[in-house]
């Protein structure tokens, strides 16, 4: 029983602070005069109470899925990757500019080519703070963090110039976004009729190649050892510099992916912005951490949790309209769940602690107990 309990505490304890929140949130609806049972239960229905729901949350869940997997690998060096918003935005960008110079590909070439593009440009941005982090010692949450600012920044500038819809020029509208295209680069449709596409499937593969890369490889293994112990595994000879740079070169490669998809499956077909990273990504780059974080930091844990977590994205837009609440209330439920979960990390680790003193003391016991031969 005990080492049930130690197996999924890593779940566990983020669900019950994720339902601590609501109850919290449940208050603050109660204050407002609305039913908070009348509005969770349209959040419910919001989110999977039909089958566009579901294709909805899927969609929505997809990023998530991507930066969380990115997530658990940086993690498991023990290095905190905070630049997932910058690595979606860079690699959205280098597929775009891919699909843009070669769109007559057939799209059983173009398609895997633009996803391609998407893994290298997060790559690579997630290398910089990498390198930064294992031969300079600069603190990777800031150098991340520092890191989404230009990302945005390019952003910006490409869309409002070199890669700005002709039209928009001609109309005089100047909205920044790129043309609509390649036709040959949409993700296909799974199921007619939703928005259900083949990125959902993308990131699913993408975690189970990452579990199987963190525990069935020896790279993995590394990298493990390295967060485990770095003073251990650099006594043992392992590459410690090297691991660090790859396990945040990984991460972002997830994230770049996950900006691939976002353009290549959307429903416009093209790479617009507000201005901010919060127009592209939907702020996945940090909702990706609390998807991981649900999940144990684990890539296959982080599958259930990315989808609960794109359901609450989706469904809360339904429980605004059902109850009429504010929608900075929704943000602030949001908000208010990202806290509890990040500060159940601690509470899961003396958990953990607690049940592994527990466990040893029954086997000292144990052992103790048991009758030698003489």
């Amino acid at each position: 029983m005990m080492s049930l309990l130690h197996r999924f505490s890593g779940s566990l304890v983020p669900l019950v602070a994720a339902l601590a929140a609501l109850a919290v949130g449940a208050v603050v609806i109660i204050v407002l005069g609305a039913n908070p049972l009348v509005g969770y239960g349209e959040l419910i229905k919001g989110a999977f109470g039909s089958g566009d729901a579901l294709a909805d949350t899927s969609v929505r869940a997809m990023p998530l899925l991507l930066v969380g997997t990115g997530i658990c690998i940086a993690f498991r060096a023990k290095v905190i990757n905070i630049g997932g918003e910058g690595q979606i935005v860079v690699g959205a960008l280098l597929s775009t500019v891919t699909a843009l110079a070669v769109p007559d590909l057939p799209p059983i070439v173009l398609i895997p080519t633009v996803m391609l593009a998407g893994i290298i440009g997060g790559g690579i941005w997630g290398a910089i703070p990498g390198a930064l982090k294992a031969y300079l010692g600069v603190n990777e949450i800031l150098s991340t963090i520092m890191l989404n600012i230009v990302a945005i920044q390019v952003m910006n500038y490409l869309l409002r110039d070199p890669l700005i819809d002709p039209l928009e020029i001609q109309r005089g509208t100047r909205i920044p976004q790129t043309e609509r295209l390649s036709e040959n680069a949409d993700l296909p449709i799974l199921i007619e009729g939703t928005r259900l596409h083949l990125g959902v499937v993308i990131a699913l593969v993408a975690s189970v190649i990452a579990w199987v890369f963190l525990w069935r490889t020896t790279v993995g293994f590394k990298t493990r050892a390295v967060g485990h112990n770095s003073a251990a595994a650099n006594y043992a000879g392992m590459p410690f510099k090297r691991m660090t740079m790859l396990a945040l070169t990984y991460s972002g490669a997830m994230c770049g992916l996950a900006g691939a998809v976002l353009v290549f499956g959307s429903q416009s077909h093209r790479l617009i912005t507000d201005g901010s990273s919060l127009g592209f990504t939907g702020s996945s780059g940090f909702n990706g951490i609390v998807a991981a974080l649900f999940g144990g930091l684990h890539p296959l844990w982080t599958i259930p949790s990315s989808f609960l977590f794109g359901g609450l994205l989706v469904g809360a837009n339904a429980m605004q309209r059902a109850i009429q609440i504010p929608s900075a209330l929704v943000i602030g439920l949001n908000g208010l769940i990202v806290v509890f979960v990040v500060s159940s990390t601690s509470v899961r680790d003396r958990l953990r602690q607690a049940m592994d003193i527990s466990r040893m003391r029954t086997q000292s016991v144990a052992a103790k107990t048991q009758p030698t031969d003489e």
